[in-house]
């Protein structure tokens, strides 16, 4: 039996799936090589963190999930704004249903941080980190 935690990313993977398939992007769990441009635009999920809090006699947890939105630009559009779309499409799959299906408690949107790489300026990356607490 999978843990919870384990549970909670493979959901969370396959929500972004379907998102990353309609914006005609690939999607990758914590890839272990960097993401070449011919697999762009892409969604990357990390799992970054667990923190465990004791409240009373209950233990909860939360799990920091980072998501990485990748575009490179084209001949019409610039990165900024694929990376854009597809970021607030995986923020609409997630937050439709904060419990995952009845697996979190909720889940809590922190910053977003917006990065381009200046060797490649046609090339743009969007970071969310998203804490999802669980019992």
């Amino acid at each position: 039996m999978q843990s919870i935690r384990e549970q909670i990313i493979q959901t969370v993977v396959a929500r972004l799936t379907l998102v990353a398939s309609a914006q005609g992007a690939t999607i990758r769990r914590q890839p272990t090589v960097p993401t070449d441009r011919a697999q762009l635009p892409t969604l990357l999920v990390f799992p970054d963190s667990e923190a465990v809090r004791r409240v009373n006699d209950r233990t909860e947890r939360e799990l920091v999930i980072r998501i990485v939105a990748l575009a490179v630009g084209t001949a019409t559009e610039i990165p900024e704004p694929m990376a854009d779309r597809l970021m607030t499409a995986a923020h609409a799959a997630l937050l439709a249903d904060v419990t995952l299906g009845g697996l979190a408690l909720g889940m809590e949107e922190t910053d977003t941080d917006w990065q381009q790489d200046d060797a490649r300026s046609e090339e743009h990356t969007s970071e969310l980190q998203s804490p999802i607490v669980i019992s």
